[in-house]
């Protein structure tokens, strides 16, 4: 998306100090800068603002602020840049003629936002945030970068409260909104699963007339929410107008499977591993057939299809075992997912599961840990913990001894909250 300096100060009401000079691209990373953007320095944990020199030395164009200043750039002074970024996205969605599309769930967000993108690709250019941008600087930097010969743009949103997602609608004003599920994610800051559901109904209500509201059929609590969209409503599921029947496994967990849909029936062979990512390659095929794509066309986009980093990627360490790196995120209905893909395996040796905390799940912290505790153990899979005593269980003091004995016809599961800091110890494992 292409500014110049005096429309992004218009937009921000801010005070512009150097020429109006052209603007292409937004970060408020100083490590992203590309050349001609624009650089917002944010205030959390650090303050972006220290990083300011460091953005236009590496070819940012200008920059907002609202305290410090670097004499030799182009500056646009603000009262907040946090507010600005907000405003700015709301104007580039403005610009974007080409369909939103906005996707929500307690799991399988980015997932689906990863599958609906190569569906749409075989169309044109589809815009999507590479990694798992989904909160009040993701979003708005998703727009802000989307390239003008987009034809079509996908925005993961994430709520930590309600209203969360209300806030990203006013500025993403999607078309069409999708549901991925509703389940225990976030309880710590969510009072139940039916504020849960609150919260991720906010993506429908503001649909427009001509939208779609993309639901899953099979839980209940995303489809109390169609009711608040005026929208079109199609569903997804077992229970849903897209379905999928005849589902199999490969030796690396890639399903194939039937599309049963009102627009006819499609096979489709997925390179994407875990039984669970049928339901989010049915939530893409709906986006598909929603803005008129053939089924053909769909199969093609979904068999292309790749996720983002951690998530259900399979590989095998030098001494010969495979690993299901799924360590980026970690609650009760992701985790049984990636125990139930472990379990399906066909590998002839051992089967471990290592777990570390599902965070954020308030009171029932205990209670949910221990029930996925048992359903590990039901499955008939090797519990190592790390980090917490909340499974039952010891935590092991030496996660990579615990490991060191695995051989070939060995896997080994890694999954957590990304304050469990098991992603190093996938990569270690894989040698990365």
């Amino acid at each position: 998306m292409r500014f110049t300096t005096t429309q992004v100060t218009q937009i921000v009401n801010g005070k512009l100090e150097g020429k109006d000079v052209s603007l292409d691209g937004v970060t408020q990373d100083s490590r992203t800068v590309t050349p001609n953007c624009l650089f917002v320095p944010l205030v959390a944990e650090r303050d972006g603002h220290d990083y300011i020199e460091n953005a236009i030395g590496a070819g940012a164009t200008a920059y907002l602020t609202n305290g410090p200043k670097y004499k030799d750039a182009v500056s646009i002074e603000v009262t907040d840049t946090a507010s600005a970024l907000l405003q700015l996205g709301g104007a580039a969605r403005t610009s974007i003629q080409s369909p939103v599309i906005g996707i929500t769930g307690s799991v399988g967000k980015t997932s689906v936002k990863d599958l609906a993108t190569s569906v749409l690709t075989q169309r044109g250019l589809t815009h999507s945030s590479l990694r798992s941008f989904n909160n009040e600087i993701g979003v708005p930097l998703t727009l802000l970068n989307t390239p003008e010969e987009a034809t079509a743009v996908v925005v993961e949103m994430g709520a930590r409260h309600v209203g969360d997602i209300k806030q990203l609608c006013s500025v993403s004003r999607p078309d069409i909104g999708i549901i991925t599920t509703v389940g225990a994610a976030h309880t710590e800051l969510f009072e139940n699963i039916e504020t849960v559901g609150k919260a991720k109904g906010e993506l429908i209500e503001g649909l427009p007339l001509e939208g779609c509201a993309i639901l899953n059929a099979d839980n209940q609590e995303v489809m109390k929410q169609a009711s608040r969209t005026r929208a079109q409503v199609l569903t997804f599921g077992e229970k849903g107008e897209i379905r999928a029947s005849g589902i199999e496994l490969n030796s690396e967990l890639q399903p194939s499977f039937q599309i049963e849909s009102p627009w006819g029936r499609q096979k489709v062979k997925l390179k994407v591993s875990g039984k669970h990512m049928v339901q989010n390659a049915l939530a893409a095929s709906a986006v598909g057939l929603f803005l008129g794509m053939e089924l053909p066309e769909i199969a093609l986009g979904l068999s292309e299809g790749t996720l983002s980093p951690a998530r259900m990627q399979l590989g095998t360490t030098s001494s010969g075992f495979l690993v299901i790196n799924d360590a980026y995120n970690a609650n009760p209905v992701s985790t049984k997912a990636a125990l139930e893909a472990l379990a399906s395996l066909n590998e002839s040796g051992r089967k471990v599961a290592v777990l570390g905390l599902m965070a954020e799940l308030g009171n029932d912290a205990r209670e949910l840990h221990e029930e996925v505790a048992a359903y590990a153990h039901s499955l008939e899979l090797d519990l190592l913990t790390v980090g917490t005593d909340l499974y039952g269980q010891k935590p092991e003091d030496d996660i990579d001894e615990s490991l060191s004995g695995l051989a070939p016809g060995d896997a080994v599961l890694i999954k957590g909250s990304l304050v469990a800091g098991l992603q190093s110890l996938a990569q270690r494992l894989l040698g990365k």
